[in-house]
């Protein structure tokens, strides 16, 4: 699903549909140092943190983002994005699982976009606490493809949308608020204007990961349900039984008194 170097290229971190993420040594992979596992989905996305290099940020189909100190394998934080951005859930059973993860290193902060979801969430990662807080959402008007912060602080935003195709955010007093007036992001929303037939093949695309979700259900209501099925069944066959013994019994009643 997703794969990671440590900041000194000495560690390799893999994830993948099983819900672990395993740590390896970069000169022999089948050498494995830890595994981080708590996901209770597949991991869609790991990050280790450029300026705090023994953190990896994680997210998962579980809805959540971990952080964990990856050498040891040991969790550190988790975040229940349900709880963050469950009262904006368009579904009461809306799964928030992340798609593009992005970090600054200016201030720490971490960026999300979810799949299916036109909305970005910001974090900022407390790394002596080691924990993320929550601090905005930006709405989209229309589904995110990519998210990505540029090396002085701001945010890009890619969306499905040839008209306003890039988005430009910027920290300022605390919030993030859309820049409009930047050169930059004009001549690039032009360049992506003129070349808008690459991205149209994507245009509409459903979910990449609604496959690899693990098939729940109620398990009783499964059981009483088959139950019932079974029982059913088995009285029908039992009174297709008992109507061809007694159609058999009348039969042979009539040819033993043809027979006197």
């Amino acid at each position: 699903m997703d794969v990671a170097l440590s900041a000194d290229d000495q560690y390799i971190l893999t994830a993948d549909r099983d819900e672990k993420i395993r740590v390896s040594l970069t000169k022999a992979p089948y050498s494995i140092v830890s595994y981080c596992m708590g996901h209770r989905e597949f991991v869609s996305k790991i990050l280790v943190i450029p300026n705090c290099p023994d953190l990896l940020l994680s997210a998962s189909g579980d809805s959540t983002l971990r952080l964990w100190q990856y050498k040891s394998g040991e969790e550190v934080h988790c975040c229940q994005l349900s709880a963050i951005c469950g009262p904006q859930a368009t579904k009461p059973d809306q799964k928030y699982t992340v798609s593009r993860i992005t970090y600054c290193c200016q201030g720490g902060y971490v960026a999300i976009l979810c799949d299916s979801i036109p909305t970005v969430y910001i974090f900022q990662l407390d790394a002596t606490a080691q924990q993320l807080l929550y601090k905005q959402q930006i709405s989209l008007k229309h589904k995110g493809w990519d998210i990505a912060f540029q090396e002085m602080g701001d945010l890009w935003i890619l969306q499905e949308d040839k008209e306003a195709p890039l988005l430009m955010y910027r920290a300022c007093d605390g919030q993030w608020k859309a820049v409009t007036d930047d050169k930059g992001l004009q001549k690039m929303s032009k360049y992506i204007q003129d070349n808008w037939t690459v991205f149209e093949g994507f245009v509409g695309a459903g979910s990449c990961y609604s496959h690899l979700y693990k098939a729940s259900f109620d398990n009783m209501d499964e059981y009483l349900q088959r139950k019932e099925k079974k029982l059913q069944q088995q009285k029908k066959k039992n009174q297709d039984l008992q109507h061809g013994s007694s159609e058999q019994a009348k039969k042979k009643m009539k040819t033993e008194e043809s027979s006197l």
